[in-house]
């Protein structure tokens, strides 16, 4: 019975972060606010950063929470918090201040409870098929821009960008409780019916579980930290700017806009589950090398390129490898420091994302203010991750622990 319930789970969770992942769409409600209001772009930009930097810590919370009180009690609490705090948002005629706490800080913190939930909990229901499992499950995020970017348009064009809030606050909040209510652990002990552990698996299953306070101790956590805080700072750039980024190289309406965003997102959907698979196969350091080795050609070439075909293009790849990150980091840190406490030791390497999405958007968006284009903050990624190549050459199993989640399969 168990065998058939982790897929029901499964797909709750992926439903679950595609709903929290709506705030990947966040570039079109860009320009409305700054003409509505007269803020500037980098002033409109940070309430993205926000959002994510208090993701990427409540994430590291909700992760402590859920051994406390379950997966579903975290889930349902940052379902609420993020749709409040989006349908708060309706009333920033307040001032810029009200739309940082309540899209920013309210509803970054919901995002963050709610999506370390799928995670944790996946982890321990597929131990046999951990690097893809994660990366579906964050797959989810990825796509939730496919939606809601084209809707969200819609709706400002029709109703104005207040009401949006409005309205998207409380559909969030909808789709993020029902299947924020299914999230729930295997009993102790559980694996699936007729899965017998790989040698690789038995290994690493009969070395300890690290605590969070002994994975913080090797240099192996902060490494992977910041693997994670380089991939997401680059693909998190262009996810911040990509409505006006793509008029900028395209000329396009802000409609068409809107549509290739949505199609760019399933590139971040896909990139999670294709990684993740990948790195099963070709180990998780191989995997962020190749990740970076392709982007560093991607931005490079992206503000050259002036038709829309090719710019969706390149940017859907670099998505792809940007949300690979995610789908490849929460296999990496159990193959390392163990399944059991995953939650918070993932969630605490969370808060690289919150960095990134602080460095990465407002380089890119002080640079088109100073140079009055896009070309200048695209380069310097380009060659950040050139440079960032070198660490996951460098990066290596924390001692005590098998070496096998580096060269063999995790089937």
């Amino acid at each position: 019975m168990n065998n058939y319930k982790r897929w029901g789970i499964a797909i709750a969770g992926v439903l679950l972060q595609m709903a929290l992942g709506a705030v990947y769409a966040w570039s079109v409600f860009r320009v409305p606010l700054a003409k509505q209001f007269n803020w500037s772009i980098s002033e409109v930009t940070l309430t993205f950063t926000i959002a994510i930097m208090s993701l990427g810590f409540a994430s590291f919370f909700g992760g402590l929470w859920l051994k406390r009180v379950g997966p579903r009690v975290v889930a349902l609490t940052g379902g609420v918090l993020y749709g409040a705090g989006v349908f708060l948002a309706s009333y920033s005629y307040h001032g810029l201040w009200w739309l940082y706490l309540t899209y920013g800080v309210i509803g970054g913190i919901g995002l963050g409870f709610s999506y370390i939930v799928p995670i944790s909990v996946l982890v321990k229901w597929f131990p046999d098929r951990r690097g893809l499992m994660t990366g579906i499950a964050v797959g989810g995020f990825g796509a939730g821009a496919l939606i809601t970017a084209p809707v969200a348009t819609r709706l400002i064009q029709s109703v104005g960008v207040l009401q949006t809030f409005a309205y998207l606050g409380i559909v969030y909040m909808i789709t993020t409780v029902i299947p924020g209510y299914f999230m729930q652990n295997p009993p102790e002990g559980w694996q699936p019916r007729g899965w017998t552990p790989g040698k690789n698996q038995q290994v690493r299953k009969s070395t300890k579980d690290f605590t969070l306070g002994g994975a913080l101790k090797t240099w192996q956590w902060w490494a992977l930290w910041l693997l994670l805080f380089l991939n997401t700072s680059a693909g998190i750039s262009i996810i911040s700017q990509e409505a006006p980024l793509f008029q900028d190289l395209t000329k396009v309406t802000a409609i068409i806009a809107a549509g290739m965003i949505g199609i760019v997102s399933i590139g971040n959907a896909l990139g999670r589950v294709f990684w993740a698979w990948a790195s099963d196969l070709m180990s998780r350091r191989t995997t962020f090398a190749v990740m970076f080795i392709v982007q560093i050609g991607l931005f490079w070439v992206l503000p050259g390129l002036n038709s829309a075909t090719s710019v969706t293009g390149i940017v859907f790849i670099i998505l792809m490898c940007y949300g690979g990150g995610f789908g490849t980091m929460p296999a990496f840190v159990a193959d390392y420091f163990g399944p059991t406490n995953v939650g918070s030791i993932y969630g605490l390497i969370l808060t690289a994302w919150g960095f990134a999405s602080a460095f990465g958007p407002l380089l890119i968006a002080h640079m088109r203010q100073t140079s009055g284009a896009y070309a200048t903050g695209l380069h310097i990624i380009a060659v950040i991750m050139a440079v960032s190549v070198i660490l996951p050459l460098l990066v290596r199993s924390p001692a005590g622990r098998s070496n096998h989640s580096d060269i063999y399969n995790l089937h």
